[in-house]
């Protein structure tokens, strides 16, 4: 790609990249002691009713979802839309204005949602526990960051739509209706003037809540966790290796099969419930066919580096990305087989289903933002990476810490269902539910080690930020590919 004469502002993405850092340390932190809780039931009375695992559990997930994955795409956001749009926000006051007002209403937001998560305060549904006043700032939050999006691609110089952008929109439009279906509820308060001023009741009530809940919740992992990483991975692995994209035709397919088929996938995750048996089935085949589009971004990903396979060995970042992609098709493999309804039958409720979610987390998404902040830093600070050795020591300790994470975990799933289902001769359960906790302990503190060697690279990987920001030798000019980094 070509330098360009347009001088960028980077302002909100810096500030977005700082809010990733510090919600990734927070988030892994909590998740690493709910590990160890579930390990260790002990540390649940560390803080009374606040280090409870049932409190701590919705700040790691709002954490890792809401704040350090949605700061990383959206440092991204702030970052690539200039550049392949062709347009700087310094050109238009107006837009970087509402650019920094995304910024400082969102950090309002996650504080407001950190505190009131803390503190007990939820509507008790997963990815969506946040309390009906806070739900109107997400709101608000998301149209600023709507008029900051069409805004700049109004004004945009480059006509041609790069596909990172394609999903950039895709995140919005499809997190924009299905948040705001999923909370339609009723302030009990306010209009029956019963309870306390921030409780509401749901619109939908038993099966149709669960439909919807699902909907969403699936979603949020196809919109927040998928779509919003793929638009940082089209961007920045071409850029980095200083390869094109294998195939744009494929990345175009894999986009609209992808958008058309993962919004109807949510239904697997009602398996075996009082969810009609026809809706059941429909999320399950979904959920199969996902492994077309999925497959078909990841190998699209792999293929790009087609003849430049010796980067990997020679850029750390290249290796991130390619290990982000191999989880990406590992995991968009594993949930559609769990999602078949022999296999469902004894996955669900299980602790295969987290192993599932976090390879997907901690491979795909954490090593993709990872590897977007380290592309960005130099670009953002006028600096080289301050270390290319702790990267490439994190790569490694991280790796190793999810592969203990999701095999224990795969290993304690299996086991947890084959014991539930279990029966003697007379047809009675052969195991208590205690048997079944004693035999996943060593498992659980397995999974804890795991947490605790992720942690410890993203600490390694936010000290690299650090000192990359603040004390690293400066650059002279732009680097046009390959991020420069010392020894």
């Amino acid at each position: 790609m070509q330098q360009s004469s347009v001088a960028y502002d980077y302002s909100v993405s810096k500030y977005f990249t700082v809010t990733a850092v510090i919600f990734g340390i927070v988030g892994m932190l909590i998740g690493v002691i709910l590990a160890l809780q579930l390990a260790f039931p002990g540390l649940n009375n560390l803080l009374g009713e606040y280090g409870t695992f049932g409190r701590l559990r919705p700040l790691h997930t709002n954490g890792i979802i809401y704040g350090f994955t949605l700061s990383g795409i959206w440092a991204g956001w702030y970052y690539i839309s200039q550049r392949v749009l062709k347009v700087s926000l310094n050109e238009h006051p107006f837009l970087a204005f509402m650019a920094k007002l995304h910024f400082w209403l969102y950090a309002l937001l996650m504080v407001l949602a950190v505190v009131t998560l803390w503190v007990g305060m939820s509507q008790s549904k997963e990815y969506v526990q946040l309390v009906w006043p806070i739900d109107l700032l997400v709101v608000v939050v998301w149209v600023v960051w709507g008029i900051s999006m069409f805004g700049i691609m109004g004004v945009r110089r480059e006509k041609t739509i790069y596909i990172s952008i394609w999903y950039f929109i895709s995140l919005y439009l499809a997190i924009a209706m299905l948040y705001i279906f999923n909370n339609l509820q009723v302030p009990t308060s306010l209009i029956a003037g019963i309870g306390d001023w921030t409780h509401s009741v749901s619109l939908y009530s038993g099966t149709n809540d669960a439909m919807v809940q699902w909907w969403f919740g699936h979603n949020a992992v196809a919109f927040v966790l998928t779509a919003g990483v793929i638009a940082l991975i089209y961007y920045f692995l071409p850029k980095e290796s200083g390869q094109p994209v294998f195939s744009y035709k494929l990345s175009l397919y894999s986009f609209w099969s992808m958008m058309f088929v993962y919004l109807w996938a949510g239904g697997h995750h009602l398996i075996y419930s009082t969810v009609p048996d026809w809706m059941q089935t429909f999320g399950s085949v979904f959920s199969v066919i996902l492994i077309l589009p999925s497959w078909g971004t990841a190998i699209n990903m792999l293929l790009t580096m087609k003849g430049q396979w010796h980067q990997i060995a020679e850029n750390p970042l290249i290796k991130f990305m390619i290990m982000a992609s191999t989880f990406y098709m590992f995991s968009t493999l594993e949930g559609p087989i769990q999602a078949i309804k022999s296999v469902n039958a004894l996955a669900h409720f299980t602790d295969w289903i987290v192993g599932h979610v976090h390879d997907g987390v901690l491979g795909w998404v954490g090593f993709m933002i990872m590897a977007a902040l380290y592309h960005m830093a130099p670009r953002l600070s006028g600096r080289e990476i301050y270390s290319r050795k702790l990267m490439d020591m994190q790569f490694w300790i991280q790796t190793v810490g999810i592969v203990l994470y999701f095999t224990s975990m795969w290993i304690a799933g299996i086991t947890q269902g084959l014991m539930w289902r279990a029966t003697d001769q007379f047809g009675n359960l052969a195991y208590s539910f205690i048997d079944t906790v004693v035999a996943l302990h060593p498992y659980y503190a397995i999974r804890g080690v795991g947490g605790v060697l992720y942690l410890v690279g993203f600490l390694m990987f936010s000290y690299n930020i650090y000192k990359t920001f603040t004390s690293s030798k400066k650059l002279e000019s732009e680097p046009v590919n390959a991020t420069p980094m010392a020894a």
